[in-house]
């Protein structure tokens, strides 16, 4: 079958309107559960400080004979810690025409673009919070950086094959090691190291590769299939160890390699100068926009928190 001849058909046609939906789609995540989680502070200078302290480990050999003259115990300093603070900046530069003219989607192109780079500086932020970063003091020419989680937990983790602990106090990053499957025996020996060393962690974060793992892992438990409304449950979003339950909260921007199992009472997010917005400087027919955040994190205690690392991430 073919068209008549002189059928004048759509595609000859050059004065039909589009079908342009007037909604813009997206699916790109913008939750940040570390952030979101971790305690807010304000600090005061590019180089935040703070103290950490310990007790002394138990003695059942604390005994006094009577009448005996005191015996002065030595007095331990606590331990000062320092975190530098890390400019952050999204810019968006929109001509006087595209502000003007009928868009899709949008009354303003300024605007929606000043919407979606806050959303993107968020997933920056978490990113970079959850990364193995070592802090960078910064100058003239290079730029400050704070150091991630990654560099902070040292007391309570288990590492791969070659793998290597940071010091703990921000300098340097860790040595990734040797992947390996994360077991439910590796979870349980951080966790119980972390409720040891006096923490009470309420956290299990990772990646969504070893989230799945968790919901695999049986416990002590039988797993039941709700036959009578056709639904099998498959998820761990709490586990119940001996030392208390966890919530699972798996994290996009989270290295997959890595299973957090956090005490959240123990980290901030310090903020230098919070989330602003600056018009910057017209220099021809155009509007110029920065979005601007400084901050840091803070590890009041990194005992208190510990890390599965080195995990396979397929």
């Amino acid at each position: 079958m073919a068209q008549p001849t002189n059928t004048f058909d759509t595609y000859d046609s050059v004065g039909n309107r589009e079908d342009l939906q007037d909604v813009i789609y997206s699916i790109s995540p913008t939750d940040t559960p570390f952030m979101s989680a971790a305690a807010r502070e304000q600090v005061k200078s590019t180089n935040h400080e703070w103290q950490t302290d310990a007790l002394d480990a138990a003695s059942t050999s604390n005994a006094v004979i009577e009448g005996d003259d005191v015996t002065l115990d030595a007095v331990v300093a606590t331990s000062r810690l320092a975190n530098r603070t890390q400019i952050m900046d999204k810019a968006v530069v929109i001509t006087g025409t595209q502000e003007a003219i009928d868009k899709a989607g949008r009354a303003s192109e300024l605007a929606y673009q000043i919407a979606k780079k806050s959303k993107e500086l968020k997933r920056d932020i978490e990113a970079t919070l959850m990364g193995n970063q070592a802090k960078v003091t910064g100058n003239a020419s290079t730029a400050r950086k704070f150091a991630s989680l990654g560099s902070w937990v040292f007391s309570n983790d288990v590492v791969g094959s070659s793998g290597a602990s940071p010091t703990g106090d921000g300098t340097d990053a860790r040595t990734d090691g040797t992947q390996r499957a994360l077991t439910e025996d590796l979870l349980k020996s951080v966790i119980k190291s972390v409720w040891n060393a006096g923490g009470s962690p309420s956290v299990l974060m990772t990646g969504p590769f070893n989230k799945q793992k968790v919901s695999g892992f049986t416990g002590g438990s039988t797993r039941f299939d709700a036959s009578e409304d056709k639904t099998l449950y498959a998820s761990i979003d709490v586990y119940s160890s001996d030392f208390g339950d966890l919530e699972v909260v798996p994290n996009r921007f989270s290295r997959d390699r890595d299973a957090y199992v956090l005490d959240m009472d123990y980290w901030a997010v310090g903020f230098l100068r919070d989330f602003t917005m600056h018009e910057i400087a017209k220099t021809g027919d155009s509007e110029k926009r920065q979005l601007l955040v400084e901050l840091t994190l803070i590890s009041r205690n990194e005992a208190a928190s510990g890390l599965v690392a080195d995990l396979s991430t397929s």
